[in-house]
């Protein structure tokens, strides 16, 4: 089969060694097809080769046949080549499967401290894609444990992708700081890229972006770094140590070019999901204030994607969990709601009743996100027709429609205030909706009538 040459004779076999060798344990495959799968590595087809590296894959979900892999050089190092190969597939699989490999101690000393690390940086020399294929595979094992941080930092791959954050390549710049930023979603992550100087060094980047002509094609990365790092690590430290973020996401939320926009929104919506973030943003006073008008603006007048965006920060902004709704949170919110729009529940209200799915949709969330904020509940009374509408099945026609509504119908069955609210005759309509489900149809008696036409 591996000699063969004829497409179709070879699509055949693999479809059925495909079946057949599925039915096999990994490690009795890699016993007895050792030589039969690096051969299927060299493989000039890519069925094959995809055939081959799945098998791989099985392979290293075995702690016993990993051993096996290990104790096959030839073989190891052929899947270290399959990154470079021109199916992303193959290059995928093979990622994945030395991921799993870098997950045993021997796995690790393997790919580091022995030739293949010279193998590794072979893949690499040839293109930029490949290169960060690469790099790839060395932030997945980097982010498993401080122990596997060391041995990739150790080999020099991080040193090589953060000095790709400083070099002329805009492109580059843009893609590697994609790359950096999963490494900062672990906690011995960031520790390292904090003494390892880079945070600075990013804050310093987006300080100099003004005097270049070029910023646009990376700044919106390097922004979005600060946003994951302040949720994942604390939203006041963040903002008082690099004061340039804050900075840099106001004056692209009021600039006019939509990718800066929509980055400026994502962060605002990341950064005030939680209770420290919004009091962050909070301390920013007008400012802010003159950001939400903005927001609301966007989010009725912009083009369809940054419409979605804007409302999906919106709701993230005003949430409240139940157990952290002070007197004074509450009231921040409700001033925030205010700030969006001259009448912010008909702004909304519209966008719900638009004919675009996505849209309607994100306005129904923007509600849920308020839904158990009592302020919200008076709104909602007071706005006519709106209660009725809330219980009103027939409105929506779609899956993702009837969902949102019932997260709505949800958030405001579960708040304690909303029996007292709306009043005894609407609270017990929402539970009836609540238990009944988001799809409930009620059934129509068609019992026909003696003498009627």
């Amino acid at each position: 089969f591996l000699s063969l040459v004829n497409r179709e004779q070879v699509a055949l076999c693999v479809s059925i060694l495909e079946r057949f060798l599925q039915a096999l344990d990994p490690f009795y495959v890699i016993q007895n097809f050792r030589g039969e799968l690096q051969k299927g590595l060299f493989h000039p087809d890519d069925s094959v080769k995809l055939l081959t590296i799945s098998q791989v894959g099985r392979i290293v979900e075995n702690s016993d046949a990993i051993r096996e892999i290990l104790h096959n050089p030839e073989l190891l190092r052929q899947i270290i080549y399959c990154i470079g190969g021109e199916k992303i597939a193959v290059a995928k699989e093979a990622i994945k499967s030395l991921s799993r490999i870098a997950q045993t101690q021997d796995g690790l000393e393997a790919l580091f401290e022995s030739n293949f690390l010279v193998d590794l940086k072979n893949v690499m020399a040839p293109s930029d894609v490949v290169r960060y294929r690469v790099y790839e595979l060395v932030v997945e094992i980097s982010s498993m444990s401080a122990n596997s941080l060391n041995y990739c930092a150790h080999s020099g791959l991080i040193s090589e992708l953060i000095g790709e954050l400083t070099g002329d390549d805009v492109l580059v710049r843009a893609t590697s700081i994609e790359m950096v930023t999963s490494l900062a979603y672990t906690q011995h992550g960031r520790q390292y890229l904090a003494q390892q100087g880079i945070i600075d060094k990013i804050s310093n980047i987006i300080i100099g972006a003004d005097s270049d002509p070029f910023s646009c094609f990376y700044l919106p990365g390097f922004v979005k770094f600060f946003g994951n790092l302040a949720i994942v690590d604390s939203p006041q430290q963040i903002c008082e140590r690099y004061p340039i973020f804050m900075e840099k996401v106001f004056g692209m939320a009021d600039s006019h070019d939509p990718t800066m926009i929509g980055v400026a929104v994502d962060t605002l919506g990341i950064l005030g999901s939680n209770v420290e973030g919004k009091q962050v943003l909070q301390k920013t006073g007008s400012r802010f204030q003159h950001l939400l008008n903005r927001l609301g603006h966007q989010a009725n007048n912009a083009p369809a994607d940054l419409r979605l965006r804007c409302l999906d920060a919106i709701s993230s902004l005003l949430y409240l969990p139940p157990d952290q709704q002070t007197e004074d949170l509450l009231g921040m919110t409700e001033s925030w709601f205010a700030a969006l729009s001259s009448q912010p529940m008909e702004l909304f209200r519209s966008i719900s009743t638009q004919p675009f799915p996505d849209l309607h949709c994100g306005a129904l969330r923007v509600f849920t996100a308020i839904a158990n904020q009592p302020w919200a509940q008076k709104l909602m009374l007071d706005s006519p027709g709106f209660v009725e509408y809330i219980v009103d099945r027939t409105v929506e026609r779609d899956k993702a429609s009837k969902d949102a509504k019932y997260e709505l119908v949800k958030a405001l069955t579960n708040s304690k205030t909303i029996a007292e609210m709306f009043g005894n005759q609407y609270y017990l309509r929402l539970k009836s909706y609540l238990r009944e489900g988001p799809y409930y149809v009620k059934a129509v008696s068609t019992t026909a009538v003696e003498g009627a036409e």
